[in-house]
């Protein structure tokens, strides 16, 4: 018999059994003669007991020694997968002699293991700070840049970086109402237009003073340059700059065209300046930045894009299929908007969202009948993946929560 202690349990097994399996630790065990080889084998050998002593977990071997004896190794769902698979390497025994059943669902405890792990790794690195207090020393004014840094993108470090998180929240909202009154009819007079436009100068004072004090308290360059909160704030304070570039290129424009009697085509820059005006929205990303619930929804759309692409997938299907559907039973009543299928494809696409404006409704019977199937289908549809989202969401949000 082979003497074996596993972590202070004695296990007793026969040579010729272990035998059997020669590319096992045991198998090796039993074959060597050299006693230099098999000490390589164990942590420990007792000559007067004749007992080799390995430092493993016993509970685990219990399954080890199972499988000797009977030649199948069973697995129980009990068992952490991370730990049962070193066990199993360690002993030199593959997966593959356990049962098909057993494997399979191991394999995907393991999967969902690995993911988890991955999650909450990716999870980590969301709240992770961009420079540590350690990338501060030996730096050029490395406390000094240290204190700024904290200030502006540590909004738990103290009281004023908290009061500039709040700062930095309401400029942002400001600039947003700003450039959304600055689209209605009465606020286009010449006062009202002086006040926005002080106010939108205001705003970008802020976010350029914001985003410099980041830049030059940054201990690395390349990493804040590749950080996508830093690209949102260089894309809020761009359009203001450009703008102003361009409106002095338009004075000059417009003078040089008035004296060839050319100003049609002065045009052109003007619709260019309102496409940098509008940019300005993307200033609504910088909430993002001190928001949990627009980190968890940013990080839900990244781990979950496959099931989003799906749901497009589906939805491009059902809009193409009843559109031609409907167009196939309703082309041929007078007056209708059906007269082709990409007339039908609006129609389908806001029946499969359940939304329904009512804008074009079909006439007949068999019209009528795609377009219950078209809905009924949209309800299912969003029914699925979105409740999926939903429950990542709530996940991903809370952990990011408990993190902080």
């Amino acid at each position: 018999l082979l003497n074996i202690n596993v972590g202070g349990k004695l296990f007793q097994i026969a040579y010729k059994v272990v035998a059997r399996y020669p590319i096992t630790r045991l198998g090796k065990l039993a074959l060597y003669t050299d006693p230099m080889k098999k000490l390589q084998l164990c942590d420990d050998y007792s000559v007067q007991k004749n007992e080799y002593f390995f430092d493993r977990d016993p509970s685990i071997f219990h399954y080890i020694f199972h499988f000797y004896r009977s030649g199948v190794l069973w697995i129980m769902d009990e068992m952490c997968p991370s730990n049962f698979v070193e066990e199993i390497e360690y002993w030199g025994i593959h997966l593959k002699y356990s049962q098909r059943c057993c494997r399979i669902l191991f394999e995907e405890k393991q999967d969902e293991l690995s993911e988890y792990l991955k999650i909450q790794k990716e999870l980590e690195a969301e709240l992770e700070p961009l420079d540590s207090a350690e990338q501060f020393e030996g730096k050029f004014l490395g406390r000094f840049r240290q204190m700024i840094w904290n200030l502006i993108e540590n909004p738990y470090s103290s009281v004023p970086a908290k009061i500039i998180a709040v700062m930095s929240s309401f400029f942002v909202l400001i600039s947003i109402v700003g450039m959304t009154l600055s689209t209605v009819e009465e606020m286009k007079h010449k006062t009202w237009k002086m006040w926005m436009e002080q106010l939108e100068m205001i705003c970008a004072i802020f976010f350029t003073s914001e985003y410099l004090m980041r830049l030059i308290s940054s201990s690395s360059f390349k990493n804040f340059l590749r950080a996508a909160f830093n690209a949102v704030d260089l894309v809020a304070i761009l359009p203001f700059y450009i703008q102003i570039l361009f409106e002095n290129l338009d004075e000059a424009d417009t003078l040089y065209h008035e004296e060839l009697h050319k100003v049609e085509n002065v045009s052109k820059l003007g619709k260019v300046l309102k496409l940098i005006k509008l940019m300005r929205i993307f200033r609504i990303l910088k909430l993002a930045r001190h928001s949990t619930g627009l980190r968890a929804f940013g990080f839900t759309m990244r781990q979950c894009y496959q099931q989003v692409c799906c749901l497009f997938l589906f939805i491009a299907m059902g809009v193409f299929t009843f559109s031609a559907l409907m167009h196939s039973v309703e082309h041929d009543v007078p007056g209708t908007n059906f007269t082709s299928i990409p007339y039908a494809w609006w129609w389908a696409a806001v029946s499969l969202s359940t939304v329904g404006y009512g804008d074009t409704v079909p006439d007949t019977v068999l019209g009528r009948i795609v377009a219950f199937a078209c809905i009924s289908f949209g309800i299912i549809l969003n029914g699925m993946p979105i409740s999926i989202l939903y429950n990542k969401f709530s996940d991903y949000y809370a952990k990011l929560k408990a993190h902080e």
